[in-house]
């Protein structure tokens, strides 16, 4: 259920903040405040004309990508979507790459191959995005197959919104994992609306969650405006999976604070709906929720959000300064089969 963020919900939330400790709590803050700055950098940039292409920003959905990523190992996988940002800051790409990618430089993270819709770094566990609605489900159940067959002990966390929970690859995807016992958990983010349609004009379960009944494995729906529970949830279904005991399927219930793409005003939502998902921001719930339990200052936070801002200063001036691609350059990486 989406709760409020107030004293109450911080009560409610119980020894979690002692159990998660001080490290992780602040990592997860830093996490999302990086993730959000470099959106709102990004989207400055673009509008000056400095990041070429098209963006689909991640804003607001921070808590869904922290809680994963940190739920789950360094070496595990995940698989991620056209609005890719969040996901590759909290699996640990740096963000001089992803910015240099964004520029379409060659010291970018995909050598400027990918932009926005693609970025992704194998060395970080995180294969390049797929744009394309619901095509990286099969992907991570494919992901997931090798990790099986190999043994290595690895877990593949798969993204995906709710719109793409209606496409036939999803139903493939889960399905496979799911006869199979793969290691893959799928965490939909359900953020109500697939490009501009609300989410219940397109099915009639309540959650998508409950879609996980008909593939015979676990289904939940979790705040995805709380990092911690977003954690929680994914960390048990990760360990679950990694036994050998299957795919879960996470639905985390959130909110885009801007349109589908850099180019939608959202006319579609009503400004109440979006000044209430708002007024729950997961980064100042989190900050609200670590500061009551007197487990960080003030100066604390501080020092955390103008780290986050030299970072990206330093990042911004690494992909200007950093080489674009030659000509001759799309020629690199390309098969070419002899004829006869």
């Amino acid at each position: 259920m989406i709760r409020d963020c107030d004293s109450t919900t911080t009560a409610q939330s119980g020894d979690r903040e002692n159990i998660l400790g001080k490290e992780i709590l602040l990592k997860m803050y830093r996490m999302m405040v990086l993730a959000r700055r470099f959106e709102e950098r990004v989207n400055l940039l673009f509008v000056s004309s400095e990041v070429p292409g098209t963006v689909h920003l991640y804003t607001g959905q921070e808590a869904v990508a922290v809680g994963v990523c940190l739920a789950i190992r360094p070496d595990d996988w995940i698989t991620s979507t056209h609005r890719p940002h969040g996901h590759a800051v909290a699996k640990g790409i740096p963000v001089r790459e992803l910015m240099a990618e964004l520029f379409a430089r060659t010291t970018g993270c995909c050598r400027g191959y990918g932009g926005s819709m693609h970025v992704g770094d194998m060395a970080y566990g995180m294969l390049p995005a797929i744009a394309i609605v619901g095509g990286n489900i099969p992907v991570a159940a494919g992901l997931a197959l090798a990790c099986k067959r190999l043994a290595n002990g690895k877990v593949v966390a798969c993204f995906f919104g709710d719109g793409a929970s209606s496409e036939g690859a999803f139903h493939e995807g889960v399905n496979m994992a799911a006869i199979w016992d793969l290691p893959v958990v799928f965490v939909c983010e359900n953020n109500l609306y697939g490009a501009s349609t609300h989410v219940k004009r397109v099915m009639r379960v309540e959650h998508v969650a409950d879609r996980a009944a008909a593939y015979g494995i676990p289904g939940v729906t979790v705040d995805g405006m709380d990092v911690v529970a977003v954690h929680d949830a994914v960390a048990e279904a990760a360990d679950r999976a990694r036994s050998g005991m299957g795919p879960a399927l996470v639905e985390c219930e959130t909110y885009r604070f801007v349109g589908h793409s850099r180019t939608d005003p959202g006319l579609y939502r009503t400004k109440e709906e979006v000044e209430y998902f708002k007024s729950r921001d997961s980064i100042k719930c989190l900050r609200a929720r670590v500061a009551d339990a007197g487990m960080a200052t003030e100066d604390e936070f501080t020092e955390i959000d103008q780290s986050v801002e030299r970072e990206l200063e330093e990042a911004i001036e690494f992909a200007r300064k950093s080489p674009h691609p030659l000509p001759e350059d799309c020629l690199k990486h390309v098969f070419v089969g002899k004829e006869g």
